[in-house]
């Protein structure tokens, strides 16, 4: 992108977030809008979504400032819940979908696999912006944010494993099952020793600036050395950002220096969503008419199913321990999957050897703009429908 088209990006970034204050919607839904009307009036001239642009440059620091903000107790606590719908959920809906799309659509196993694997991924932005405004139930944020991070690194890494296997991989049991180690574990404990590392410099400073960096350092370098190892970047910056965020406060970085690295990744996250949203609009502009297709209204109703499938039996696998899912929560859970920025990532980094590349593109693109027009717009309906606001709201 040219300096003038960011400049523009965040012209229209702020323009969007003072109205969607002034009118209570989604911030991301107005960005994406906003995004769709800048593609149709200059599509020639509007900045062009790419791969590596979100996976590389813009998914990194959302990844890690989402994480920052995650309490390790309280995460802790329902990880048994957020792992089983993030990893086995995934599994489970991506093999739905994909069956679905080669059964109603006639892709192929590769295409419908890799697409299976990238449009279970959730985005909660939209979803967590919406109970900020109706302060709901905290369990009920943790849950839906956590089991985002966690099953966007389960959805980069399945798919990672699909793309080397269209390249020729192994594809002995043994061998998928080996990837998926090195790729999930190593990439956490990765992550987490690049933020051990980070910490242990930010003993030696009191200077916030540098504090500040050494996060910014902690967020990308995770990210790009488990990429470069073949781990998953995904979640390398989500344990990173959980130590950064439990254990940097208490020794490493000082009380005011935290302060600023909070307000500071909170700004650069506001930039990230608003060129992430942006883009997205202006590339779902891009389909035209398709978008409205069988092809796309398959897709959309294939992702709704595979996520109820997943929520409700999972989640009432602890309906008899301290961790019971609450049945109005698992309603938000199902309602509050959106899809964003990952799906589209991965479904541009498909190999052009995969004759259904733009098929997928286009269902990406009408699953990504159903979940936010539709299912991000009537969050804060569902929310009170639910009576999950607190009682002292």
């Amino acid at each position: 992108m040219s300096f003038s088209q960011i400049g523009l990006i965040l012209l229209i970034a702020c323009v969007v977030a003072m109205l969607s204050r002034r009118f209570r919607l989604p911030y991301s839904v107005g960005l994406v809008a906003a995004g769709m009307a800048l593609g149709f009036v200059s599509q020639a001239h509007s900045p062009q979504l790419t791969s590596d642009l979100i996976y590389t440059v813009l998914l990194p620091p959302l990844i890690f400032e989402a994480a920052l903000q995650l309490k390790w107790r309280p995460f802790r606590r329902d990880l048994p819940v957020t792992l089983l719908l993030a990893f086995p959920g995934v599994l489970a809906a991506g093999a739905l979908v994909a069956a679905g799309m080669h059964a109603f659509v006639g892709w192929g196993w590769v295409a419908s696999a890799m697409f299976g694997a990238l449009i279970v991924a959730t985005d909660p932005v939209a979803v967590i912006a919406a109970f900020k405004e109706t302060k709901v139930e905290p369990r009920l944020t943790l849950l839906v944010e956590a089991e985002s991070l966690l099953n966007d690194g389960a959805s980069a890494v399945a798919f990672a494993i699909l793309v080397a296997i269209a390249h020729g991989a192994n594809v002995q049991a043994s061998a998928i099952v080996g990837s998926l180690l090195w790729m999930a574990v190593g990439g956490s404990l990765l992550g987490a020793a690049v933020a051990g590392a980070v910490l242990l410099l930010a003993t030696r400073t009191t200077n916030p600036v540098v504090e500040i960096t050494l996060t910014i350092i902690a967020a990308y370098g995770s990210f790009l050395l488990a990429e470069h190892r073949h781990m998953s970047g995904v979640l390398a910056s989500l344990a990173a950002g959980l130590v950064v965020g439990n254990l940097g406060h208490k020794r490493a970085i000082t009380p005011s220096g935290s302060d600023a690295v909070i307000a500071t990744w909170d700004y650069i996250a506001f930039l990230a969503n608003s060129v992430v949203f942006i883009l997205i609009g202006i590339h779902v502009a891009t389909q035209g008419s398709r978008i409205f297709s069988a092809t796309a209204a398959v897709a959309v109703g294939l992702v709704l199913i595979s996520r109820a499938v997943v929520v409700y039996p999972l989640s009432a696998l602890f309906s008899r321990t301290r961790l019971k899912v609450d049945m109005r929560h698992q309603h938000m859970l199902f309602w509050g999957g959106l899809k964003g920025a990952l799906a589209l990532a991965l479904a541009l980094a498909i190999p052009d050897t995969v004759p259904e590349k733009s098929d997928i593109l286009l269902a990406v693109c009408a699953a990504v703009a159903f979940s936010i027009f539709v299912q991000g717009l009537t969050v804060p309906w569902v929310v009170d429908a639910l009576r999950l606001r607190l009682k002292d709201d």
